[in-house]
């Protein structure tokens, strides 16, 4: 990071949080879009028709984001994946997701900054945002480590499938749903796993929020419901007649998202998880 960024970046983090908490005061005075009203006629998914959906070519580039890579999959990003801007990329995620202005800003911001670029003026790759430790992280739910696996742009379905059949909720029509408890169980497993897997297996308060951010997105953006995480997970791939649950008028707040990743990360035991393995292992 250069000088002028390690400068700046206090004030800007502290901007970051004011613009954001305003917007959570904003989220409770104005009133939410209905369903089916949220994105605006002319923009991607509206009416829940997203663009053509094409996998992935070789020499495409794609990151260990599953949500990222869909935007590209459809085409909202460039579809080879390749140089973008970081502005492009909050626009973007603003509207395609519905996050709020203040969370849209953060992460690009954040990723300009462990790749040493100008968020202003830089560009990037897909693949440039699956470094180790930044934002991807040992103990992913959808990845194997990038010890044993060093190419993060493909799920490991096996991964995936387990993840989801840990979904205990259910929604009114019946379908599954993945609860705080759920994820907070299946990050306690997946992190015991890659402990044991993993000789170079890496872990941190900041790695383990991370973790917990990322996986959090399930629950919020999503809601939980499996038959639509289903395809994100899968083939990275937006579900037909799908938009973001939340609809909130100013998008999801990093504080309420928060509202979500702290129970969540509370709620890991990879302790519970190691002596029930030796509880099997002894008898």
């Amino acid at each position: 990071m250069g000088l002028l960024q390690k400068l700046t970046k206090p004030f800007i983090d502290i901007f970051v949080l004011v613009w954001d908490f305003n917007l959570l005061l904003l989220n409770f005075v104005l009133p939410s879009y209905k369903p089916g009203h949220l994105v605006p006629e002319g923009q991607a998914g509206h009416g829940g028709k997203w663009p053509e959906y094409i996998p992935p070519k070789e020499g495409d580039s794609r990151s260990a984001c599953p949500m990222i890579n869909a935007m590209a999959n459809h085409g909202i990003l460039p579809h080879d994946g390749k140089n973008i801007s970081f502005k492009e990329l909050n626009t973007k995620l603003r509207q395609t997701f519905n996050f709020a202005p203040s969370f849209c800003f953060f992460v690009p911001k954040f990723s300009a900054d462990f790749l040493d670029r100008s968020y202003w003026g830089g560009r990037f790759d897909l693949a440039e945002l699956s470094k180790h430790n930044a934002i991807e992280h040992d103990g992913s739910l959808t990845r194997q480590d990038v010890a044993i696996v060093p190419d993060q742009a493909k799920p490991d379905l096996e991964l995936v499938d387990q993840l989801l059949k840990e979904a205990t909720g259910t929604m009114p029509d019946g379908s599954p749903l993945l609860t705080k408890r759920d994820l907070s169980l299946a990050l306690s497993k997946r992190r015991y796993a890659a402990r044991k897997s993993n000789p170079a297996y890496t872990e941190s308060f900041f790695h383990n929020m991370f973790g917990s951010s990322n996986s959090s997105t399930m629950l919020t953006i999503f809601g939980g419901r499996v038959n639509d995480l289903t395809p994100m997970l899968t083939e990275e791939r937006f579900p037909d007649n799908w938009e973001p649950r939340i609809l909130g008028r100013f998008g999801l707040t990093m504080a309420a998202f928060n509202a979500t990743v702290i129970p969540v990360e509370r709620g890991v035991d990879v302790k519970k998880i190691e002596a029930s393995h030796a509880a099997t292992e002894a008898k």
